[in-house]
């Protein structure tokens, strides 16, 4: 499907809170999630959205959507953590894009008010929450996916889980 119709160049979204993590900078910081191990975080909803949070207690995971606050600027091709060759950013999950979203899924520990606490932690401190979603299991999981360039690095994934310089 192809649409004509002419569409904004810029989207404004609410920001719901604000994360907070151990991570003052970018450097040896966590890339993902799964390299974060147990590193805690929480996100604090800014208390307006106190009732969107209602029944989320009962989910193990949930993914954060969050605005990548310290990029400046972007590339279509960078060389990302797990590789020594340039990609297409969209081929990534580096941070410097056009549109600077980020995206963990990470293990709900509790909820305390209007703090989600949760481990996995690997965003900057500070950053802004834009949105929460619940995994789901039944939907989320894909055993039979295909991760393009990033399956022939399979095995150093566990050794590259942390950031360096290349994207500051």
């Amino acid at each position: 499907m192809h649409s004509t119709k002419k569409t904004n160049k810029s989207v404004t979204l609410p920001i719901i809170g604000i994360i907070s993590t151990p991570h003052e900078t970018i450097q040896d910081m966590p890339i993902q999630p799964s390299g974060a191990g147990n590193i805690e975080g929480a996100a604090i909803v800014f208390s307006k959205y106190l009732d969107g949070l209602k029944d989320l207690d009962g989910f193990s995971h949930i993914i954060l959507l969050y605005h990548l606050h310290k990029v400046n600027d972007y590339k279509l091709a960078v060389t990302p953590f797990m590789d020594d060759h340039e990609h297409g950013v969209f081929a990534t999950r580096s941070p410097i894009r056009p549109a600077p979203i980020g995206i963990s899924i990470v293990r709900l520990m509790k909820i305390e008010n209007a703090t989600l606490f949760f481990e996995g932690a690997d965003m900057l401190d500070g950053t802004p929450l834009i949105d929460i979603k619940p995994f789901m299991r039944q939907f989320d999981n894909r055993p039979h996916a295909i991760s393009g360039w990033l399956d022939a690095q399979e095995e150093d994934l566990v050794m590259r889980t942390r950031s360096d310089s290349r994207f500051t």
